[in-house]
């Protein structure tokens, strides 16, 4: 073979390294990682939509206290929240510089996010941009909304080449979190408060029909 093929083919072949290491970087999600989230995410959203499943509006839109939230404001909290997080992943965190030395700080941490959130005997205001104004009018409507908001969700996790764990933001209290931890936040966020539903049903003063 004469030298100059040899060099050339020696350049692909560098080239060709190159771009596999570069991949492996990058491809942040383990096949077991994805299909983790899918699961949640799909468990979440049957066990939601199940929970406001055959209300009557009385049912729907009763308070158990003036200062606690009806099946409807919950159900309309957790559909906001979809949207707002997984915009607030694509547009803003994945918006930051990658930093891979940070994963060591966050590391171990998606099981924590997941008990923290779903613990209902820790309290925490929304804040007034994720609290309910009644923005759709029926049950239907808002079935409707967050089946897409989820389907949404679902769609980026199956798809993304994104570098999830290399992207990060600080939660209020949870402290530095990835991006995948972010979206795995989504599916606890909605387990919590289908989890408030199931309170509400459960008081004594919610109408049998």
């Amino acid at each position: 073979m004469h030298c100059k093929a040899r060099f050339v083919l020696a350049a692909v072949a560098i080239l060709l390294a190159t771009a596999v290491a570069s991949l492996a970087q990058t491809a942040t999600l383990t096949a077991e990682e994805r299909e983790s989230l899918l699961k949640s995410l799909q468990a979440g959203h049957d066990a939601f939509v199940q929970s406001i499943s055959g209300l009557s509006e009385k049912q729907w839109k009763f308070k158990p206290a003036p200062d606690r939230w009806s099946v409807a404001e919950v159900a309309e909290h957790i559909t906001i929240a979809e949207s707002t997080l997984l915009g607030m992943v694509q547009k803003q965190i994945m918006a930051t510089p990658a930093a891979p030395e940070k994963r060591a700080e966050v590391k171990g941490k998606d099981e924590a996010v997941v008990t923290a959130l779903e613990d209902r005997s820790h309290k925490a205001q929304a804040p007034e941009f994720l609290k309910p104004t009644n923005r759709w009018a029926t049950r239907d409507e808002l079935t409707k909304a967050f089946e897409e908001e989820r389907k949404a969700t679902m769609d980026y996790v199956k798809t993304t080449t994104d570098d999830l764990r290399d992207h990060f933001a600080p939660h209020p209290f949870l402290g530095p979190m990835d991006a995948y931890q972010w979206i795995l936040l989504i599916s606890a966020h909605s387990d919590r408060h289908t989890k408030q539903i199931a309170e509400v049903k459960a008081d004594k003063n919610f109408p049998k029909e």
